[in-house]
């Protein structure tokens, strides 16, 4: 039997339209996208599908939506294999609350209130300290760290080994990328995101984060949960509620999460949500991660031959 892990987006992956197929065709996901409207008390559904596009980038729109879209697509490809069990379960940034609730570490109701939570925190954050974020690409790991150190930036994603995202004040990260650029960086790109995620600069929404975690249970994960922070496994209810606040300020470790999903043998993996860009960074990390992306239904067929066999 295969065994199947589970991806889910960050913030960014955001589009106008995501989930409204399957809103269409699934009671399941319908009753996913309702129950949120319902528990926010607005038209989360007509946000998704019809934007506008600026007023879904939003933080706290765009998480939410993207929580909801994720799961709600889940839901979907539960009902038609009822077996689907993942392995694990792990997502980029705002995706590991994503995953805690696939892996029914805690309650849909929950982890939507905290998802949202999160959001207007990071968008107060954001707005107290302007801040912003880069990605650099086709420079290492070592000459990011160098260049942070020399001007008051902060490495805010590993994404990949060719790929690196850097935070922090503006004119921190402005006077990065211009040293980047001099020593040789293939590309110095502004990030649309509302503030300097992932940096020093999230202290105060971290501080309202970890308060709004305490009122939350978390249980033990129905699989292997691997946490950004670490980017290895983690399956204590309180290390876990620890490491979910300390993901505000600290470093996305997503290419080290990559490589432990490959020591521990899972090779088929389902990035469930818009887009497809964690499927680039798993090429670019570990070329033996065959990652099928499920962002419309018509999708789910290139996967159903490989689901049919591990069943």
């Amino acid at each position: 039997m295969k065994e199947i892990g589970f991806l889910f987006p960050g913030q960014g992956a955001q589009a106008v339209g995501m989930g409204k197929k399957f809103y269409e065709v699934s009671s399941e996901a319908r009753s996913v996208f309702d129950q949120a409207n319902h528990i926010l008390g607005v038209s989360l559904t007509k946000l998704c599908f019809e934007g506008p596009e600026n007023e879904l980038a939003r933080t706290f729109n765009a998480q939410t939506a993207l929580f909801v879209t994720g799961l709600a697509i889940l839901e979907s490809l539960r009902a038609q294999f009822p077996q689907l069990k993942p392995k694990l379960a792990c997502g980029l940034s705002l995706g590991e609350f994503t995953a805690l609730i696939a892996l029914d570490a805690i309650t849909f109701e929950d982890g939507l209130k905290l998802v949202g939570r999160r959001g207007e925190l990071m968008e107060e954050a954001a707005r107290k300290t302007q801040g912003t974020m880069v990605s650099l690409l086709g420079f290492s790991i070592e000459d990011c760290a160098l260049v942070c150190k020399e001007t008051g930036a902060e490495i805010a994603n590993l994404n990949s080994p060719e790929q690196i995202v850097i935070s922090g004040s503006l004119e921190a990260v402005n006077r990065a990328s211009e040293l980047a650029k001099t020593r040789g960086a293939k590309r110095v790109t502004p990030l649309k995101v509302g503030g300097a995620f992932h940096s020093s600069l999230m202290g105060h929404a971290k501080a309202g984060l970890e308060a709004a975690l305490k009122q939350v249970k978390i249980r033990e994960p129905r699989g292997i949960f691997i946490p950004n922070v670490t980017g290895t496994p983690v399956s204590n209810p309180e290390e876990i509620r620890t490491l979910l606040g300390q993901q505000l300020t600290s470093p996305v470790q997503w290419i080290k999460t990559m490589e432990t999903v490959g020591r521990l043998g899972v090779k088929d993996l389902l990035e469930i949500g818009p887009g497809r860009v964690l499927k680039g960074l798993a090429r670019k990390i570990n070329q033996e991660l065959t990652v099928t992306a499920i962002e419309k239904p018509a999708d789910w067929d290139e996967f159903k031959p490989i689901l049919v066999t591990s069943l």
